[in-house]
């Protein structure tokens, strides 16, 4: 789906960075090396996670594998930057856009309903200080909308977008907020519409009806690519306007 509808929206609305979150691509379960690799090989700059980043036990040495090289694609795939020190990769990145624009990427993971990680708000905060670009987007990756809509608005004016991800259903509360900062709960996923968040909906009604444990499998119909376009100042870093696109695929 990426593949068949990301250069089409690039040229339309005439896109100089790609950031995408890429956690759950594995089939709906994490992200491998080799799928890491081919997300960037379609010109996404970052790819951003959450909490399933390790499910794939392989991506642990990928991660691993940028220490030291500077060069290596496997900086560009952040994993929360507020998980505890040791963990592999990071949770920032900074680079140019397309157009020579220098710009920041932070990736958060919040902590209701999820594990207790270090303070995302605070960790916030202490990257801030440290990146010089003007253009930042930070992935919000909590489970409650009131976190994603909290640190909105704790970052308000301090970043160009606060972005969430994790539910997977894209919110229609998409915005610039009073000091210049783009904003949407949640973006929503690239995924299975006919399903249960990606997941077959037989299997989860089933679920809700027993209680009876289930093996989820990734659903296939009626795909939908979910983002949102963001139009900013590269000098003062502002957002100017942000547009949410639910976009089908070209067989639908």
């Amino acid at each position: 789906m990426v593949r068949e509808r990301l250069p089409e929206l690039v040229r339309a609305h005439a896109v100089d960075l790609v950031i995408a979150n890429g956690e759950n691509a594995a089939g709906g379960f994490g992200i491998t090396p080799q799928i890491a690799d081919e997300l960037f090989g379609l010109n996404i700059a970052v790819l951003t996670t959450g909490n399933h980043i390790w499910d794939k036990r392989e991506i642990i040495d990928y991660m691993r594998s940028a220490d030291g090289n500077p060069f290596s694609p496997a900086w560009r795939l952040l994993r929360p930057a507020n998980y505890p020190a040791g963990a592999p990769g990071g949770g920032v990145y900074e680079g140019t856009a397309s157009d020579g624009t220098a710009y920041a990427v932070i990736n958060l993971q919040g902590r209701v309903f999820l594990p207790n990680n270090d303070d995302p708000f605070r960790v916030a905060d202490a990257l801030l200080e440290k990146i010089q670009a003007k253009i930042v987007l930070v992935d919000m990756h909590a489970e409650a909308t009131s976190e994603k809509v909290a640190m909105g608005w704790y970052l308000d004016g301090r970043v160009t977008a606060v972005l969430g991800t994790h539910t997977h259903v894209p919110t229609a509360d998409t915005r610039l907020l009073p000091k210049g900062t783009a904003f949407q709960t949640d973006v929503g996923m690239t995924g299975p519409f006919e399903s249960v968040i990606g997941v077959e909906k037989e299997l989860v009604i089933q679920r809700f009806l027993t209680q009876m444990p289930m093996r989820w499998e990734a659903a296939t119909q009626d795909v939908h690519l979910c983002a949102v376009v963001i139009d900013a100042d590269p000098a003062s870093g502002r957002a100017r306007s942000i547009e949410r696109l639910i976009v089908p695929e070209l067989s639908a």
